[in-house]
């Protein structure tokens, strides 16, 4: 294949860049316009177990209406015919006048009347994807096309396969995790971390909401910004109620499809829909006698907000397919980051549902809200940070903790866990760089902040927030140039900061630099 050397060789380069194979087939599209007048290339995964193909990779130079894994279905004798096909490894080229139906003619969608090439991918054990390249409006393939398409089945048929191996890692990963955490929950949960740091300060409120709720059998709902917390206090509700020797069930609602919920939520029967080729528990049934934790439930559509409601009235569901009803005895703790009493008003969720979930509502404070925490919070990551990554223990100093108790935190306690884990890395087991992880350095002098009595945190000197610092910081550099940004002596080389850099802090602040030109 000397004629195709160039060509062949981009595609393997791709085709070792990219694991996703809808991606690779989105970068090799446009380059092989060069060598053959293509218009679209798609994959199609064979289910040889249900007896359909799958559209899973699409690669357009023209838009066009054609949507991923849209199915092709087929009779048994037909899906037969066309696994016959393919196991001979043949490229077909289909003519645009031709309306016979061959079993590679099938794999086309109803409505195409053009040229196109179509080939099996797969090793000697089998097909497992189809490759269907096809040609411009008026264009046409030629037999130099079809060695072309022969060549690249190679390249495909391995990107194809990388891709589902990578699938099956991830789902083997995310099983992997769930039953660690449900092991974890029932041994103890040690590598999660029990103890709760200002459970005795900052969270003192909330670890009294804590005790008195978790053992009622009554639903909680954790309201907090993202990265505060709130899994660590559902655990702490779930670990002191009578319901610690069960599992603890986390789910993220936000993080599932929306056609995929029910099935996840409240599990199917075999055959259910297309690819449930066996019965499945969901989490309900899962957390049976334990503790389901529903993290961002704001983000569940409306049909699984009827469903849920069912479920925590009476406590009996219906897996997706399902004839009779189960019945589940599984403590609901809700969390979320939003507004729900404002998402009711909007209709965006179910006014009874909301009453529901929120018989016992705990708000969890953000870190800027507990500034006397943050202190053994920084030590607690540092520890960890230590053994996690093989370093020495390098706790922060005092310094180190008046600057990360001067910042603002928007990202709460998960952001200065990042931040610590960053200045032990950078640190090298020899130090901690908080003010590198921070990005405060020599050449930010503008970011001068008040130190705190962290003995007296009351009694401290009063602290501005960060971007009210920045702004007084950036004034007093526009007073000193009398408005004048950039260019030598303005502001911009005062603050050793690009000029554009400044102006887009300026607009994002609403300075107006013309009201320093007569100071």
């Amino acid at each position: 294949m000397e004629k195709f050397q160039s060509v062949l060789l981009s595609v393997w380069q791709e085709a070792c860049r990219h694991i996703e194979i809808n991606e690779l087939v989105q970068k090799i599209a446009p380059m092989l316009r060069n060598d053959i007048p293509l218009d679209q290339v798609m994959i199609l995964k064979v289910d040889s177990a249900e007896g359909f193909l799958d559209i899973v990779a699409l690669g357009f130079t023209d838009p066009r209406h054609i949507q991923p894994h849209t199915q092709i279905t087929y009779s048994k004798e037909s899906f037969k015919k066309l696994l016959k096909w393919c196991r001979r490894g043949e490229v077909f080229h289909h003519r645009a006048d031709d309306s016979t139906q061959t079993p590679p003619q099938t794999v086309l969608l109803a409505g195409v009347r053009r040229d196109a090439l179509i080939g099996s991918l797969g090793n000697t054990q089998g097909c497992c994807a189809v490759l269907v390249l096809i040609a411009g409006p008026n264009d046409s393939f030629n037999p130099r096309h079809q060695d072309l398409a022969r060549a690249l089945l190679d390249p495909f048929s391995v990107a194809y396969e990388n891709d589902s191996r990578l699938h099956e890692l991830t789902l083997l990963r995310e099983a992997a995790e769930a039953d660690k955490r449900s092991l974890l929950s029932r041994f103890g949960r040690k590598e999660l971390g029990d103890k709760i740091i200002g459970s005795d300060a900052g969270l003192r409120i909330v670890m009294e909401r804590v005790e008195q709720v978790s053992h009622l059998n009554v639903p909680v709902l954790i309201l907090g910004e993202t990265g505060s917390g709130k899994e660590l206090i559902a655990r702490a509700v779930h670990k002191r109620s009578p319901r610690s020797t069960s599992a603890f069930i986390r789910v993220n609602c936000g993080a599932i499809p929306a056609e995929l919920i029910d099935s996840q939520l409240f599990g199917h029967e075999r055959g259910a829909f297309t690819g449930a080729t066996e019965t499945r528990k969901g989490w309900f049934e899962r957390a049976d006698g334990g503790t389901l934790f529903l993290d961002e439930i704001g983000e569940l559509p409306a049909a699984a907000q009827v469903r849920l409601l069912r479920i925590l009235q009476d406590g009996w569901l219906e897996r997706v397919g399902g004839q009779r009803s189960i019945h589940v005895d599984a403590r609901i703790v809700a969390a979320t980051h939003c507004d729900l009493a404002s998402e009711v008003t909007k209709k965006k969720f179910r006014e009874d549902l909301w009453y529901r979930i929120s018989t016992f509502p705990i708000r969890l404070p953000s870190l800027r809200e507990r500034p006397e925490d943050i202190p053994k919070i920084a030590r607690h990551f540092a520890e960890q940070a230590a053994t996690r990554f093989g370093l020495c223990c390098v706790m922060p100093t005092q310094d180190q903790i008046r600057l990360l108790s001067s910042y603002s935190w928007p990202g709460n306690v998960r952001e200065l866990a990042a931040v610590i884990d960053r200045a032990a890395i950078l640190g090298n087991g020899l130090t901690l760089e908080v003010e590198t992880a921070l990005g405060v350095t020599e050449s930010s002098s503008m970011l001068t902040l008040q130190c705190v009595d962290l003995e007296n945190p009351a009694q401290s000197l009063s602290i501005l927030p960060l971007e009210d610092a920045i702004k007084k910081h950036i004034e007093a550099a526009l007073a000193k140039t009398r408005g004048r940004v950039e260019g030598h002596a303005g502001a911009a080389e005062l603050l050793k900061i690009n000029p554009n850099t400044l102006r887009a802090k300026m607009k994002k602040l609403r300075m107006d630099r013309n009201q320093f030109k007569s100071s």
